[in-house]
């Protein structure tokens, strides 16, 4: 039975190494930040809950797809967050040069009893510095009961 195997086997390890076998190993994408248009978010805070917020960015082109949300804590409650997308670089593809605003979703979970500052990355300036939306959302005042 081992006789029969090992050559088995070896065809079978052989044809693994000539079919994966790529001529160019150069990437074929790059990341990239995106313009964020708007972001929904809600009148106020509460502490130990999640909320969905809503974001509104513009993907540039049909090559570009997104690929999720890059939140940096600047200080306790401040949050600068940039919405990342992924550009494909294949030189056979054709892509669309239609700008398109597009929605996805933030899950934020709330965890600080102070008001909350978040700078979405907006694109930037003529000159090319940063610019952001910015939002401040207050905690809600817990209802005494008497």
């Amino acid at each position: 039975m081992k006789k029969v195997l090992m050559p088995f086997m070896l065809i079978m390890a052989c044809s693994l190494f000539v079919s994966c076998e790529v001529d160019d190993d150069s990437p074929n994408f790059y990341f990239t930040a995106l313009n964020t248009v708007e972001a929904k978010m809600p009148e106020s805070f509460e502490v130990g809950k999640t909320y969905d917020i809503e974001v509104t960015y513009q993907r540039p082109n049909g090559c570009t797809f997104f690929e999720g949300f890059d939140v940096s804590q600047t200080a306790e409650t401040d949050r600068d967050v940039v919405v990342v997308g992924s550009v494909l670089t294949d030189e056979d593809r054709a892509c669309t040069e239609a700008v398109e605003e597009v929605v996805a979703t933030l899950k934020f979970n709330v965890i600080y009893t102070k008001d909350y500052v978040f700078r979405f990355y907006a694109g930037d300036d003529d000159e090319g510095n940063a610019t952001y939306l910015e939002y401040s959302v207050p905690i809600a005042e817990e209802a005494s009961t008497n």
